[in-house]
C-alpha cells in the first residue's frame, strides 16, 4: 500500500545523541523557517503543525545506491553527493540526448513515471551543480558560473549552518557577496573550509567526480534455444553456469556460502532451488552434487527456457593448492557431509562440540552449528586432562576406600589397578545447578585391571561414588 502525500509541513527525523533532529523536510517546512539538522523540539516551537516520521537510513542508502546505478545511463561517472543526492560528469555526453536541456528533461520524465520527485541542475563545477540543484535547479551556461551562482545564499556552498549565520550577520548573505573578496581575510575569520568550498563552486579549485567502485555481482545466466525438461539437461546447464560463476568467484578471491538456481519455464512460471554450503567454496563439481536432489524434484512444466545462477551469500576465500594432502581431503569430505546433511535437515540442527572455559565437566563444552563454526582443540589450562567421553553421573557399587579397590558399574566388576587424584572441583557459585548442590567433588582417574580408564568422583559429605567419564 502506498502512502498518501502529506499536506503541509513534513519532515523525517533522526535521533542523534539524546534528541531528535530534522533529517529531511519538504518545501512547506522549509518555507516555515525549518532547516535540516534542527532539533525537533525547536522545529515544533516554530511550526506546531509539523508532521514527522522516523527516517530509515538503511533503506535510504539502498535506494540511493540503486538510483546511482540507474543514473549511469546518463553518464559514465556517477557518484553519491552526500546522503540525498547524486553527481554525474556529463562532459561529452549531453549531445547524445540533444543537449543539456533535453538530457535534463528526459531525466525528470523518467523519474516522474517512477513516482519520484527530484531537483536537478547542470553547471560547470560540481559545487555549482550541488548549490543550484538544492535551490531550484536549472542550467548555468558556460562562462556564466559566477552570475548563475551569485544570487544563491551562502549556505549553498556546503558550509555548516553556524558559518552561514556568521556570514549573514556581517552582511554576506549571498555567494555574490563573497566572490570578489580577498581569500586570506575570509579564511582567517571564517575558516579555510569556506574558501575551499567557494573556490570549488566557482571553478578555481578542481573537484572531480570520483565514482564509487561497484561491488562485484556473483551471478550468471543462460538463455536456451530450445526448452529442456530432463534432469540431465538441467544439470548439464547448471554445470556450465557453475564453471562461469566459480571463475568469477576465483577472480575476486571469494567463495560461496549459498547458491541459488532460478529456472524460467516457457509459460513464464519460475522454479527455484537453493542450497547452503558448510564452508566457503568455489568447486563446481562439489557444488553441483548438492543440487541433484532439488533439481530432480522440479516441475519443468512445458519446458525450461532460461537459467540463472547466483551466489547471494559469499565469504573471502584465499587461493588453495589443488590436490592437497590427507588433511585437506578430510576437510573437504567433512564439508561435503555437513553441506549435504544441512540442506536436508537444516544447518542449525547439525551441531559440533567446542571447548568452553569451565572447570565443571557438564559446562566444559558448547553445542554450536557445525556449518558456522570451526573446530577448536580442547584446552587443558585447568590442569588435569578431561576424559574423551563425558556423560551424566552414574552410580557405582564401590567397596570401601578412597579410591575404591573394586567397584561394579553397568553389571561389570572392575578392579582398581592405578589411581590418580583427587582433583577437587568446587561448584560455580553464580549458577544454581541442582546437580552440584551437594558441594565439592573429589575426582579420581582410575585405571582398571580390565582395561577401561574411568573418571570417578565422590563428595566429602557422602561416601557414595559415581562415574562420569571414560578416557580414551
Amino acid at each position: 500500500m502506498r502512502n498518501r502525500p502529506v499536506e503541509g509541513p513534513f519532515a523525517l527525523t533522526h535521533r542523534s545523541g539524546n534528541s531528535d533532529h530534522l533529517h529531511c523536510l519538504n518545501l512547506a517546512a522549509d518555507q516555515r523557517g525549518l532547516h535540516r539538522g534542527m532539533p525537533l523540539a525547536d522545529a515544533r516551537a516554530i511550526c506546531p503543525d509539523l508532521s514527522t516520521r522516523p527516517a530509515d537510513l538503511v533503506r535510504e542508502a539502498a535506494a540511493l545506491a540503486s538510483l546511482r546505478r540507474w543514473a549511469s545511463r546518463y553518464a559514465p561517472m556517477v557518484a553519491s553527493d552526500g546522503t540525498d543526492g547524486l553527481i554525474a560528469d556529463i562532459t561529452g555526453v549531453a549531445h547524445l540526448f540533444g543537449g543539456e536541456a533535453e538530457l535534463r528533461a528526459d531525466l525528470h520524465a523518467r523519474l516522474t513515471r517512477a513516482g519520484l520527485q527530484a531537483s536537478s541542475a547542470v553547471a560547470g563545477t560540481r559545487g555549482g551543480a550541488h548549490a543550484l540543484a538544492r535551490h531550484g535547479g536549472g542550467i548555468i551556461a558556460d562562462g556564466a558560473l559566477a552570475q548563475g551562482l551569485g544570487r544563491l545564499p551562502v549556505s549553498a556552498l556546503r558550509v555548516d549552518h553556524d558559518t552561514a549565520e556568521a556570514l549573514a550577520r556581517v552582511g554576506l548573505a549571498r555567494i555574490a557577496d563573497l566572490a570578489h573578496l580577498p581569500r586570506a581575510p575570509l579564511a582567517r575569520r571564517f575558516g579555510a573550509g569556506l574558501v575551499l568550498r567557494l573556490d570549488q563552486a566557482l571553478g578555481v579549485q578542481a573537484e572531480p567526480v570520483a565514482a564509487e567502485p561497484e561491488a562485484p555481482h556473483f551471478g550468471v545466466r543462460m538463455t536456451l534455444p530450445d526448452p529442456i525438461g530432463l534432469q540431465s539437461d538441467v544439470m548439464a546447464g547448471l554445470s556450465r553456469l557453475l564453471d562461469r560463476l566459480c571463475a568469477k568467484l576465483s577472480l575476486h578471491r571469494m567463495g560461496a556460502r549459498r547458491v541459488r538456481l532460478e529456472l524460467r519455464r516457457v509459460d513464464r512460471g519460475t522454479a527455484q532451488v537453493e542450497i547452503g554450503l558448510a564452508r566457503a567454496m568455489r568447486d563446481p563439481a562439489r557444488i553441483a552434487a548438492l543440487f541433484a536432489k532439488g533439481v530432480d524434484e522440479i516441475d519443468s512444466g512445458f519446458g525450461i527456457d532460461a537459467m540463472r545462477l547466483t551466489a547471494p551469500v559469499t565469504e573471502p576465500l584465499a587461493p588453495e593448492q589443488i590436490g592437497g594432502g590427507p588433511d585437506a581431503r578430510h576437510q573437504d569430505a567433512l564439508a561435503d557431509f555437513l553441506s549435504s546433511t544441512g540442506n536436508r535437515i537444516g544447518f542449525d540442527r547439525v551441531l559440533r562440540l567446542l571447548p568452553a572455559e569451565s572447570l565443571i565437566p557438564e559446562r566444559s563444552f558448547l553445542l554450536v552449528p557445525a556449518a558456522y563454526s570451526a573446530p577448536e582443540p580442547a584446552s587443558h589450562s585447568h590442569g588435569s586432562a578431561r576424559p574423551a567421553l563425558i556423560f551424566p553421573p552414574e552410580p557405582v557399587d564401590a567397596a570401601a576406600g578412597s579410591p575404591p579397590a573394586s567397584f561394579r558399574w553397568r553389571r561389570m566388576r572392575f578392579t582398581t589397578l592405578r589411581a590418580q587424584g583427587p582433583e577437587r572441583i568446587a561448584p560455580e557459585w553464580w549458577f544454581d545447578d541442582p546437580a552440584w548442590r551437594t558441594g565439592l567433588r573429589d575426582y579420581w582417574r582410575i585405571e582398571t585391571r580390565e582395561g577401561p580408564r574411568l573418571w570417578l568422583f565422590h563428595t566429602p559429605q557422602s561416601p557414595e561414588w559415581r562415574i562420569q567419564g571414560e578416557f580414551a
